[in-house]
């Protein structure tokens, strides 16, 4: 098992999408590997409130079932606190070293239910901007990267630097 795995709702993203999320993983070392696991989002017939609800409660139970037990959760959700690279680099180097894998997930169309985000140990929002999803996958990929080579003393993040 990785210890960063990203699952999310929506298969088939553009080339770009997974060209970009490819580079970043890629450029982690093994020890901190980004795993991507998707799933294909439940059909919606109509436009209905209470067919979206069932869609993503579906969604939901389907990523509960994917996600291992004893991994930690983390939702991203427009709910959630937003986080610095300082912040997300503080974190994954807490979950490193109480060596336990971590699950980022990424909702489908209407995002989670209630009690999935009860669930989840952590809420991270990316932006105050509704984001495209398949654009949320590189954009965690990218902010995994660079909080590790925060941690790593990589010149690709320069918090601080001045001109």
């Amino acid at each position: 098992m990785a210890f960063l795995t990203l699952y999310t709702i929506g298969h088939r993203p553009p080339k770009w999408v997974r060209e970009g999320f490819a580079d970043y993983a890629k450029r982690l070392p093994p020890a901190w590997a980004l795993e991507l696991v998707e799933l294909k989002a439940e059909p919606r017939s109509s436009d209905s409130a209470a067919e979206r609800e069932r869609a993503r409660a579906r969604e939901c139970e389907r990523l509960r079932a994917r996600i291992p037990s004893g991994s930690r959760l983390v939702a991203l959700d427009e709910r959630g606190a937003a986080w610095t690279t300082e912040t997300l680099a503080t974190k994954l180097a807490a979950w490193r070293d109480a060596a336990r894998p971590v699950s980022f997930v990424i909702g489908g169309p209407d995002g989670f239910t209630d009690a999935f985000r009860r669930d989840a140990e952590e809420l991270w929002q990316l932006s105050r901007l509704t984001l495209p999803h398949a654009l949320v996958r590189v954009i965690v990929a990218e902010a995994l990267y660079r909080a590790w080579s925060l941690l790593a003393g990589h010149p690709y993040h320069r918090a601080g630097a001045t001109e």
